[in-house]
């Protein structure tokens, strides 16, 4: 069993327990197998030769997921193709889809944790206790050598997360 931590993060204001590793920037990212576009598994290294994002979110049919995943899509338009950009939850890949297609989000590629939750426990935002499976708000940043170079773990999973941080290192990452 996964080791689990508790305290670190609440859900309206109620202590909630994560599965996994607490990751820190210079920590190697670990592996993973979520699901894609076209039902395709996706690793870790499949989304390699880029900085990159991972904005990690409960679920996109929520307000606070919506509002974080259109802010970071637009932000990131300046940075181009210089770095890519996921959004990683249990959704299934077609809500994930549905969502990006209707807040016209073509810069953030999706990332399905809902097969084995293996992003979920190996970067430690696996929330355990829950009837459904879900994700704590988090946002991860990942160089070309697939090194972390910036974590937040939110603490409220109800509020978003810190944008300009995450967007320093992502730069920082691309040499932008």
């Amino acid at each position: 069993m996964a080791e689990t931590r508790k305290g670190e993060v609440t859900f309206k204001g109620n202590p909630i327990e994560l599965a996994g590793p607490k990751l820190k920037a210079g920590d190697a990212a670990p592996d993973f197998k979520a699901v894609g576009a076209g039902l395709a598994f996706v690793t870790l290294a499949e989304t390699a030769g880029k900085p990159r994002l991972f904005n990690v979110v409960p679920s996109l049919d929520t307000p606070v997921c919506n509002k974080q995943t259109k802010h970071f899509a637009e932000v990131l338009k300046e940075l181009g193709d210089k770095v890519a950009a996921y959004t990683v939850s249990t959704d299934l890949p077609f809500a994930q889809a549905r969502f990006c297609t209707e807040a016209q989000i073509d810069n953030i590629a999706n990332l399905s944790d809902a097969h084995d939750h293996s992003f979920g426990e190996h970067y430690g935002v696996l929330i355990q206790g829950l009837p459904v499976p879900l994700l704590a708000r988090s946002v991860f940043v990942v160089d070309a050598s697939n090194k972390i170079t910036y974590v937040e773990i939110v603490p409220e999973i109800a509020q978003e997360p810190d944008y300009e941080p995450a967007l320093q290192a992502l730069k920082a990452a691309a040499g932008a």
